[in-house]
């Protein structure tokens, strides 16, 4: 394993001095992975951590942000040697070909997983960004000369569609440090003004409150929509494989991995606890920015925009590479050269993407149940389920003939640790399926009975 792994690095850095083709889809470093990674994490998503702390309450927020983003980089480990084992795999698609005995079945399933995931996470970002100009030049319902909500939606989705055109990942990684400290900036100015505002937005005289633990009252479906909320916004781990297979060498993405995880628990624990207890259960918004005050809202919500229009991109060009390197294999030289074949089939797989994501957001006026719903049914396998298998795999692999049995018999404790811990894995990933699509149906039930469900293409303006 490791001579095949030598080989194939030795193989790119010659080819990267002399050889290298002039788009060179080998060639990440771990530092521009992990920018990737951090504009991944470091997200919108951030803003949300309040709310869930203020259902879930502060100690168990604390512990399950912990305890998940500790899973994600274990299974990020897994990931690395999986794809270090089997360097020809270049997609998610490809190791759940690859862990479930080679079935092509499943990898025409997973594909179709892969698309309408990474589809339904650009569409959202046409939301949020139509959202935020909204917000930005303060364009309410009801006023007159109020501007359509499509109109931002669109601009939204071209500004987006632009950010994605790159085709490396390293030539992405430049915008992916911006967005990500932006957004870093903009979870810091939050914090700072949830403490320095007379009182949070809405305020109607009653003390602001906070919660060690979970309030009276407590929902099971309150708790495990919290709980999904900080899961979804920690598993990322669907592009893995597609950027380790464009690093120069790809053990390094461990590098990449632990950096960024030590950086998003402390930014997810202290964004999160910090704005909660300023802002308390009765005014907390999901995001956040919706319980800061005037000015404060616009400026910290400003520095998050970045991130929402890279992100979506960023998810939208990981599915345009899928499909465009399937459509020119390597050695083609429409894949490896600037042609105007090439650049036609890439902007017009690009273009295809948005206009789908576009549809789909203004289509679907549940769209956000969507989401948790598509979560609940695809990061329950990408997330757990996928990497607890594939870690039994590799033991195969490392150990032919022997059965599982016998393994664990004659391991050394810790691996029989690591053995009952990715069973564990596996179970947590068919539970979230199970409660997670109950608490995600629930909430599209008692979102109709209530009557908070727009309608197709709505003009009226939604701001946070």
């Amino acid at each position: 394993m490791s001579s095949l792994l030598d080989k194939k690095e030795e193989d790119w850095e010659r080819l990267s001095e002399a050889e290298a083709p002039v788009i060179n889809y080998q060639n990440c470093s771990w530092q521009k992975t992990a920018g990737l990674l951090f504009s991944e994490y470091i997200c919108l998503a951030i803003m949300s951590f309040p709310w869930s702390y203020s259902v879930l309450g502060l100690v168990p927020g604390l512990i399950i942000t912990a305890g998940i983003s500790l899973i994600c980089l274990y299974t990020g480990c897994i990931i690395t040697d999986y794809c270090i084992t089997y360097p020809g795999i270049t997609s998610v698609c490809d190791v759940g070909q690859h862990i479930f005995w080679n079935s092509r079945t499943v990898w025409y399933l997973t594909a179709v997983a892969f698309i309408l995931n990474n589809t339904l996470i650009s569409a959202l970002h046409v939301l949020v960004g139509a959202k935020y100009f909204s917000t930005i030049s303060d364009n309410y319902a009801g006023q007159s000369g109020t501007i359509c909500q499509i109109v931002f939606a669109v601009v939204s989705a071209v500004i987006c569609f632009l950010f994605s055109l790159p085709r490396t990942f390293s030539s992405m990684s430049g915008v992916a440090y911006v967005s990500a400290i932006t957004m870093f900036v903009s979870v810091v100015l939050s914090m700072s003004f949830a403490g320095v505002q007379d009182h949070p937005a809405g305020f109607d005289g009653t003390p602001v409150e906070w919660n060690l633990w979970p309030a009276k009252g407590t929902t099971y479906v309150q708790g495990m929509s919290a709980m999904l909320n900080i899961v979804y916004t920690f598993v990322g781990q669907i592009t893995y494989p597609s950027f380790i297979s464009q690093m120069k060498r790809p053990r390094d993405f461990k590098k990449a991995l632990w950096v960024v995880t030590v950086c998003e628990l402390i930014t997810f624990a202290l964004a999160g606890s910090i704005v909660y207890v300023y802002v308390g259960n009765k005014y907390m918004t999901a995001p956040a920015f919706g319980s800061l005050v005037g000015n404060y809202k616009k400026i910290a919500y400003s520095f998050a925009l970045p991130t929402i229009l890279f992100l979506g991109s960023l998810y939208s060009n990981v599915t345009s590479q899928w499909f465009f390197l399937i459509i020119f294999k390597e050695g083609d030289k429409n894949r490896e050269d600037h042609t105007v074949l090439g650049w036609s089939v890439w902007i017009g797989l690009n273009g295809l993407i948005w206009v789908v994501a576009f549809i789909i957001a203004e289509v679907i006026p549940f769209f956000s149940d969507l989401l948790s719903l598509m979560s609940s049914l695809f990061d329950c396998w990408f997330g757990f389920v996928f990497w607890g298998v594939a870690y039994f795999r590799l033991k195969k692999h490392h150990n032919p003939g022997v059965s599982f049995v016998e393994l664990f018999k004659t391991s050394v404790w810790w691996v029989k640790l690591e053995f009952i811990a990715n069973v564990i894995l596996i179970i947590m990933g068919l539970y979230i399926l199970g409660p997670g699509l109950y608490a995600t149906i629930q909430s599209i039930v008692l979102s109709y009975q209530s009557g908070l469900y727009g309608s197709v293409f709505e003009c009226t303006p939604s701001t946070v």
